[in-house]
């Protein structure tokens, strides 16, 4: 590592006998951070250092050249606040990484096309036409960028809601992404019982019930479909991409509000943890743009009413927001124990390192003011992944251009990180692809992901003047590097209800 890239991020370069307990250092470029004890001198030249791994494990002992320069992270840690043994990662424990990713938004029908999207910051929401959204004080959507009934056969397509045709396609994408035949487990070589699906949703083919309902009033019940009870479980995309692609060890489906796709990714790691599974499709799919909902959320006051700035209607983080924009689509991330995928010789993105939830437990639509939930959700996060706070790079913010919101995931990461919130960059991607609801967890971890990936953080769509007292570092109008200290990006992920779910992916 470089004196320049070093400078460049939030390090600094110290000499060995200038380090004090509690700073923490690469004595290797490739290996752990690790946390200083104790010093005390070797040697007239050299100095013994009492190291501690930020991830866990028993102390370490260099002796080390008095005056040899080490790479130190601005951010100090007390060892005493380290996990306790009993916190940290069990070495028993399998290792979950990433090997596949598919997404289906309003930038694109795949991850390449919603990657650039991002990056570009491009923004997918637009104002609904046709007779149906007539009227309706909001009518500000972001529509996925393509038509899922239109890239499937009409048989298959004719069974199924949009949210499940969303998530099947997403699911293709990561199979063929991970390396897997499209044929389904058997023709990849696994074994079809040790394969999952673990998707979320929150309403699922609800608006079939509503379609259903139309075509009875209108033509009476003979021709209301003999699909439609099938097609309005929320587990019918779960269900779908089992079938699809033979997948019979599990298929589970989760509804946690906004928080669900995020749950589900969370859920299908412990599935591979705990060794039911080796490989699990995960991830998350909505589609509700639907004059229904969207007058709903009209009367909460909940969504932007810019009906005449499409573009500008989602603001996260920025002074002058009034509100999110409903968006739809699916996101899907193949999971594998380490050992499996290295067996087959697979591509891996990043370790899926760990995963938080709480509960707020005060109100059915509002965040607990102080995000003491939400900060709980991000601790739990960091100690199952085995870190700690200053070992976050970025956070993938949830932010959905609420004030009470946006303001309370902010106080939250505010303690979190104390003075150093500020050396961490935190995007958010709802100004850009709206919120897609169950879907918008999963979208959004992909985006963390690619960020592992290429070293590169999205900016925030429609944050043209971030509100002051936040206190965050928000990237806007272009693309930033991602700092090289600390290896673990966040997403994090809150719903109605209470319900919080944070993910910790981390630099393979």
């Amino acid at each position: 590592m470089s004196e320049e890239s070093v400078m460049g991020g939030a390090c600094w370069l110290l000499t060995t006998g200038e380090l004090v307990p509690g700073d923490v250092i690469a004595t290797d470029p490739d290996g752990p951070w690790l946390v200083v004890v104790r010093t005390a001198p070797a040697t007239e030249t050299k100095t013994r250092l009492q190291l501690r791994p930020l991830t866990g494990g028993p102390d370490l002992e260099r002796v080390l050249p008095r005056y040899e320069r080490q790479v130190v992270r601005t951010t100090r840690v007390d060892p005493a606040d380290l996990p306790d043994p009993a916190q940290r990662v069990d070495p028993r424990r399998r290792r979950v990484v990433v090997t596949g990713l598919g997404a289906v938004s309003p930038l694109g029908g795949d991850v390449p096309e919603l990657w650039q999207g991002l990056l570009d910051g491009q923004c997918g929401v637009s104002v609904m036409e046709g007779p149906e959204f007539d009227g309706l004080p909001v009518r500000l959507a972001a529509p996925a960028a393509i038509d899922p009934a239109g890239l499937l056969p009409k048989p298959v397509a004719r069974r199924m809601n949009r949210s499940a045709q969303f998530a099947l396609l997403a699911a293709r994408e990561a199979w063929r992404d991970a390396g897997l035949d499209p044929g389904g487990t058997v023709a990849s070589g696994l074994r079809p019982t040790r394969t999952g699906v673990s998707m979320g949703t929150i309403i699922g083919g609800a608006p079939v019930m509503v379609q259903s309902r139309l075509t009875l009033d209108a033509r009476g019940p003979r021709a209301v479909s003999p699909h439609t009870s099938p097609m309005t479980v929320p587990s019918a995309a779960s269900a779908q991409i089992s079938r699809d692609l033979d997948i019979r060890g599990e298929a589970r489906t989760f509804v946690s509000a906004c928080a669900s796709g995020t749950e589900a990714i969370g859920q299908g790691i412990d599935a591979i943890r705990s060794g039911r599974v080796d490989l699990v499709v995960a991830g998350g799919t909505e589609a509700v743009i639907t004059p229904e909902i969207l007058a709903a959320f009209a009367a909460m006051r909940a969504v932007s009413t810019r009906n005449d700035q499409p573009e500008h209607a989602s603001r996260p983080f920025d002074e002058a927001r009034d509100g999110f924009v409903l968006g739809e689509g699916a996101g899907v991330l193949v999971l594998e124990d380490e050992e499996h995928a290295r067996a087959r010789g697979a591509r891996i993105y990043c370790e899926a390192a760990g995963w938080g939830l709480s509960a707020d437990a005060f109100h059915m639509a509002a965040p607990e003011p102080e995000g003491r939930g939400i900060e709980a959700a991000v601790r739990s996060a960091l100690a199952d992944a085995g870190a700690t706070p200053g070992d976050v790079a970025h956070v993938n913010a949830h932010a959905t251009a609420t004030a009470e919101g946006d303001r309370t995931e902010a106080l939250a990461l505010g303690r979190l990180f104390g003075s150093h919130v500020r050396d961490i960059p935190v995007t958010a991607n709802k100004g850009a692809l709206g919120h897609l609801q169950g879907a918008a967890g999963a979208v959004e971890a992909i985006a963390a992901i690619l960020t592992l990936r290429d070293g590169l953080i999205p900016p925030t769509v429609g944050c043209d003047h971030p509100e002051e007292g936040l206190g965050l570092d928000v990237v806007r109008e272009t693309p930033r590097a991602l700092p090289p200290c600390g290896d673990i990006v966040l997403s994090n992920s809150f719903g109605f209800g209470g319900h919080n779910a944070v993910l910790a992916f981390r630099r393979f």
